[in-house]
């Protein structure tokens, strides 16, 4: 129960409303197809990896997204859908002075964020991530 209280508490500081609006960023970037709201956001050194399951194949695929990789897929990712309905839960895990660690539901699944502050900004470094259950089939 003190790692929820921590965790709430950290909400209310400016830097746990900045490691909030970085990880909102990232989300509403694939949703909007908006990049910059991922260069806000993301180091351009990011990390992201990921499983999702492919229900056809019934197992579970590992996947990897560079920078690079990430722009064609924010440009491609809600192409046609209403997003306006979409999942983007942020929850702060923890906000030290310099990382910070918070927790994405969104579409396709659930994001564990790593985030480093760089010259006063926060940046998402590393991203893990797997589809939500009610999509894996588990």
């Amino acid at each position: 129960m003190f790692w929820m209280a921590a965790a709430l508490g950290a909400q209310s500081t400016p830097d746990g409303e900045a490691v909030r609006r970085a990880a909102l960023d990232y989300v509403e970037g694939f949703y909007e197809a908006k990049f910059e709201l991922i260069e806000r956001s993301v180091h351009p050194e990011v990390n992201k990896r990921g499983f999702w399951f492919h229900p056809k194949d019934k197992k579970w695929v590992d996947t990897r997204m560079s920078w690079e990789r990430m722009k064609t897929v924010v440009a491609e990712w809600s192409k046609g859908q209403d997003t306006s309905k979409f999942p983007k839960e942020v929850t702060l895990l923890e906000v030290k002075d310099q990382t910070a660690v918070a927790k994405v539901v969104a579409e396709w699944g659930q994001d564990y964020l790593l985030l480093g502050k760089f010259d006063g900004k926060w940046k998402i470094t590393q991203v893990i991530w797997q589809s939500l259950p009610a999509k894996s089939g588990s």
